[in-house]
């Protein structure tokens, strides 16, 4: 019903425009893009990917977004359709089947007024109290069906305001969300070497009356020592600027939330004198965040020093969603984004109840041959606990237009009870060597060389930790502009605490976790086919994490942009 709605609404408002026609330029455009993945799974239980409908009886699964958008008559209309077939997107261990109209669109620019309804995409400042985004590869479309205005109030000064409801897979959930915005920008004219960009901005947040209802019962449950009375309505505010003076950029954001529910998959329960269980459990505070990112660069020198606090400011549509389910907001990352295939396997989810945080990275090209990165972050919890540390070095050299080499190393501690809800887990500590060798051997043919090693430290009883030590090898030759093939091997060389048991012997097993693909690039199309058998992990998205299961089969992509 909400798909045959949306066709509706966007048929009608098209018809609507149709006697615009005459009026306004007539040459419309159209364009879009196509995503598509299709798994076949095969399974392999010696690395964990068993158990689960696809590996058990669906041996398929796949994912397609088709977007559509049209620009005529001062209108941008846009459609997109959904499809997901036995997908584990949404859940790790469970299939999730739907299809139907995914998003859809209307914009209007009338003068000073910006006039936009449907499923909107937008933030506020940094997105700390707001913001509305996708991110395909973890599920995440917290798209806002409603409506949003937005007018020029001076040059260069805009006030936004929206009211609407969050998206739920192919529904919307039922708390009412709305919202205000005011940003500008001054300089100190011609010939000055500054300018600021400051805004304000302010969200609620009104609880439906069946997530109310859910609650209560929930709290009905606890002692009188734990329960609380809930909030239907929640407000946030923030104010930010950015500075730009010569060659440094300032930008500070501090955030305010009103008393909320919210809920602590750690929280204590006292259910007697000596006795308490941890889980999931629902408490009322308020909360603040101050963020802050300072920048230098000249000359081939770059530095950006970072800096967050949070405290309780976990915003969602409904309290009872956790995850990365019915999110309002986006709290920056303060880790860096590793691209390897080992150095990104322990990430640094960002913690909404409880975070302080530092980074800090340099970068120093010399010549445009010589090339220096390091970074450095560090998060602990609000009582100062260790949740993750990681020092990153990167050098890289580049011979005339021949072959480049970049290597370093990093080193990390990750707090895999925090990060991924395994109990008593120690702080995970990782020292990686890797380097990366490119050669060509002409314009069009090159060849590409990764190694990477994995030294794990050990536990209490001599185990290392998680799965262990691992070497991983990747070799990719490329014909452009339509071929590349690669072919990879991640191997468990010193299998720890977490790697697979022979069932027979009860051994630690050295594992080999090999991947070949085929890429084909055509103009605007991209295809690719990938034998994989992948190690269960974490994937992140800007912060944003979540658990990956082991996979083992076949997978098809194909992009196109039209």
């Amino acid at each position: 019903m909400q798909n045959l709605k949306a066709l509706f609404y966007c048929y009608t408002l098209l018809m609507l425009a149709l006697p615009l026609k005459g009026q306004e330029n007539s040459g419309g455009q159209i364009s879009g893009n196509l995503e598509t993945n299709a798994n076949f799974f095969v399974r392999d239980s010696l690395i964990g990917a068993a158990n689960t409908p696809q590996y058990d009886r669906q041996l398929y699964g796949a994912e397609a977004w088709l977007n559509l958008s049209y620009s005529n008559w001062g209108f941008d209309f846009g459609l997109r359709f959904d499809l997901f077939n036995n997908s584990n997107l949404l859940n790790p261990t469970g299939s999730y089947t739907d299809e139907g109209i995914g998003r859809w669109y209307i914009h209007k620019s009338i003068q000073k007024l910006d006039i936009s309804v449907g499923y909107l995409y937008d933030q506020i400042g940094s997105g700390i109290i707001f913001r509305a985004f996708e991110e395909r590869p973890l599920l995440i479309d917290n798209a806002l069906l409603g409506a949003r205005l937005a007018y020029e109030i001076l040059p260069d000064w805009k006030i936004k305001a929206f009211t609407g409801r969050q998206k739920q897979q192919f529904d919307v959930y039922g708390s009412v969300i709305k919202g205000i915005s005011i940003d500008g920008y001054l300089s100190g004219g011609e010939g000055a070497n500054w300018a600021i960009a400051p805004g304000f901005g302010a969200v609620n947040r009104t609880l439906d009356d069946a997530s109310m209802n859910s609650l209560v019962a929930t709290i009905n449950t606890y002692s009188k020592e734990d329960a609380f009375v809930p909030k239907y309505n929640a407000y946030a505010f923030s104010v930010f600027n950015t500075l730009t003076a010569g060659d440094f950029t300032w930008y500070v954001e501090g955030a305010y939330k009103s008393k909320d529910n919210l809920n602590d998959p750690f929280g204590e329960f006292n259910i007697g004198d000596t006795t308490t269980l941890v889980g999931d459990k629902l408490f009322l505070s308020s909360g603040s965040v101050v963020y802050s990112s300072l920048s230098y660069a000249d000359k081939g020198l770059g530095v950006t020093l970072e800096g967050k606090r949070t405290e309780n400011f976990d915003f969602r549509t409904r309290p009872q969603e956790q995850l990365n389910r019915g999110l309002i907001n986006f709290l920056p990352p303060m880790a860096r984004v590793n691209t390897y295939r080992l150095t990104a396997r322990y990430n640094a989810a960002t913690q909404t109840l409880g975070e302080q945080a530092i980074q800090a990275d340099i970068r120093y090209n010399y010549k445009r041959k010589l090339g220096l990165n390091v970074n450095f972050s560090n998060i602990t919890n609000l009582d100062n606990d260790l949740l993750y540390r990681e020092l990153y070095t990167e050098v890289s050299y580049k011979h005339k237009r021949t072959w480049t080499l970049l290597g370093g190393v990093q080193i990390q501690r990750y707090n895999q009870e925090v990060f991924e809800f395994k109990p008593d887990a120690p702080i995970v500590e990782t020292f990686i060597p890797y380097f990366d060798f490119l050669y060509k051997f002409d314009r069009k043919k090159s060849i590409r060389f990764e190694g990477q090693f994995m030294y794990t430290g050990k536990d209490a009883k001599g185990l290392r930790h998680d799965y262990g030590n691992w070497l991983f090898g990747l070799a990719e030759f490329s014909i452009a502009p339509h071929w590349t093939f690669t072919v990879s091997d991640m191997f468990n060389s010193a299998p720890g605490k977490n790697s697979p048991v022979d069932a027979d012997t009860g051994e630690k097993l050295k594992l080999h976790y090999p991947r070949f693909d085929v890429f084909y690039t055509h103009r605007a199309n991209r295809f690719s086919l990938s034998y994989i058998k992948q190690v269960e992990g974490v994937v992140c998205t800007g912060g944003i994490c979540r658990l990956e299961p082991a996979f083992s089969g076949v997978r098809f992509t194909a992009n196109s942009s039209f």
